[in-house]
């Protein structure tokens, strides 16, 4: 309702992963760069972890995006289901045909062939697994499975997994210590630093915009320190309250983002962090 307001030819800060508006603060570029590295490395297992909110699934689609006609990719968003079930979703996301009641060893030996033949021409297979934390336990077995379909020289499946803390303790559990093992890359997604979300909030609204006239400093610097505090740089409670500020803004005709507008968005946002201690100075003059 506020992009002809603002001049943008979409909203900006929709919490909706786009890799579009993926942005490379610290942690998320050297997660993106871990993930590259391990993969053109040929490791079998790579696996981030992150709190909620932190960016996970943008994460996960920028690295499909680099590789997209570089690898043979597949995607499961909700890995919560059954050890058979995995498997024909895998062969659905990679187009290999196998009967609906046909058993695990078949479907394997599917899988296998459709490996070597990607191998033989190669192309490296990639599986980007998320909301890796929601795996049960029966199921982990099958991703040992996967992991065991390899030549004598290469990996012909790598697994990227990415959860929430949750993940590292579930692969914690005696019963899959095996599958933990052969994870040889990790790395951890948290929130952005404070002093981003300034050019955090500048870069969406850029990407957002109508064209080059779109006035995208629309936040003013305090306003934008307020949505770090509330937010603790988690980048879904940033856009939260930043598209809040938005629809306050435009609803009063004004074409800036204060403190007040902030304070006014936090307190109608569950999940917004309390004041710190050493913004109470600084906080008390608005």
């Amino acid at each position: 309702m506020y992009l002809r307001h603002f001049a943008l030819r979409e909203a900006p800060f929709s919490i909706t992963p786009d890799s579009a508006f993926y942005y490379p603060h610290e942690g998320a570029q050297a997660a993106l760069n871990t993930l590259l590295v391990a993969l053109r490395s040929g490791e079998g297992f790579v696996k981030i972890v992150g709190e909620v909110g932190c960016g996970k699934t943008v994460l996960c689609r920028q690295l499909l995006k680099s590789l997209q006609g570089k690898c043979v990719t597949a995607y499961i968003p909700n890995p919560d289901m059954g050890p058979d079930d995995l498997l024909h979703s895998l062969c659905h996301e990679l187009g290999v045909e196998v009967a609906p009641q046909a058993s695990r060893h078949q479907v394997l030996t599917a899988l296998h062939a459709c490996l070597i033949r990607h191998a033989q021409v190669g192309h490296a297979v990639v599986v980007c697994i998320d909301e890796a934390q929601a795996i049960p336990v029966p199921t982990v077995e099958s991703l040992r499975l996967l992991s065991n379909l390899e030549t004598e020289k290469r990996k012909l499946l790598q697994l990227v997994l990415l959860g929430q803390p949750e993940l590292d303790e579930k692969l914690q559990r005696p019963e899959i210590r095996q599958l933990l093992q052969r994870i040889t890359f990790s790395e951890y997604l948290g929130p952005m630093p404070p002093r981003r979300v300034a050019s955090y909030l500048i870069h969406r609204l850029t990407k957002a915009a109508l064209d080059e006239a779109t006035d995208t400093h629309v936040f003013e610097p305090a306003a934008a320190t307020a949505i770090a505090a509330f937010s603790g740089g988690v980048p879904r409670l940033v856009n939260v309250l930043a598209h809040k500020c938005l629809m306050l803004s435009y609803g009063e005709n004004e074409h800036r983002i204060g403190v007040r507008h902030v304070r006014l968005a936090a307190a109608d946002t569950p999940g917004v962090t309390h004041r710190p201690a050493r913004w109470r100075l600084w906080w008390d003059r608005f």
